[in-house]
């Protein structure tokens, strides 16, 4: 029943990036901390990610701008360490607690769609890549702060979609490879793999064939309700 779980919450989580552009993280490492206990579920995101986000930048790759990104992703080097350390020396629930907080506000930004002011200076992306780097190697929640910093540099939507999977990928590559370094990819975490990986697949096409299909930005609200759901779950524990 566990695995059967995973398999859906993963597939979930993959159809959402696909549709929407953001998501992975963010269904998912509430969903499975819950059922396999963070420890398990951090790593395990962290491994799926990476293939569905190499999958995802090629199909958007046309609109891939690096000059943007690299900066967040030099930035986000520094801080993935110690989000990695966080979560293996700071009590669950406290844990628990930050990523319902992360989770939970940003669907509420999102949901109060907010009007942030422009940013003009790139120089700005050396600080969100270094949160983005805490929260990625903690929670692979990189999303929020870059998605944030996104909107205030007013990307364009192809680039803002291609732009984010361009830096998941890069952000996610160095969090497994600290993951690695800790240690944490235990018989657990592999065991689940076994069906991560097949859900990955079937929500990336799924994804792609259904993203022109659906209303997008319906299915996006439904989505933001739903992690400010399980944010407020999160935090009352």
């Amino acid at each position: 029943m566990e695995l059967l779980l995973v398999f859906i919450i993963v597939f979930f989580a993959i159809f959402t990036q696909s549709v929407t552009g953001f998501g992975l993280a963010l269904v998912s490492m509430p969903l499975l901390s819950a059922l396999l206990g963070i420890q398990t579920a951090a790593p395990l995101v962290a491994l799926f990610g990476i293939v569905a986000e190499v999958t995802l930048l090629i199909y958007y790759r046309h609109a891939f701008n690096l000059k943007v990104v690299w900066r967040l992703a030099v930035a986000s080097i520094i801080g993935i360490p110690l989000g990695v350390w966080t979560l293996r020396n700071v009590d669950e629930r406290i844990v628990l607690t930050m990523l319902g907080l992360v989770v939970g506000g940003y669907a509420l930004y999102a949901l109060l769609n907010l009007r942030l002011p422009a940013i003009k200076q790139p120089v700005w992306a050396y600080s969100v890549g270094f949160v983005a780097g805490i929260l990625g190697g903690a929670y692979n929640t990189a999303g929020p702060p870059v998605i944030v910093y996104g909107n205030c540099r007013q990307w364009p939507p192809a680039e803002f979609k291609s732009n984010l999977q361009g830096f998941f990928l890069l952000n996610g590559a160095l969090i497994v490879g600290t993951h690695v370094l800790a240690n944490n990819y235990t018989v657990d975490v592999w065991r689940n793999s076994l069906v991560a990986f097949p859900a990955t697949a079937a929500g990336i096409v799924a994804g792609l064939f259904l993203a022109n299909r659906i209303s997008a930005p319906v299915f996006r609200k439904m989505v933001l309700w739903l992690l400010l759901v399980l944010g407020i779950w999160l935090i009352v524990g």
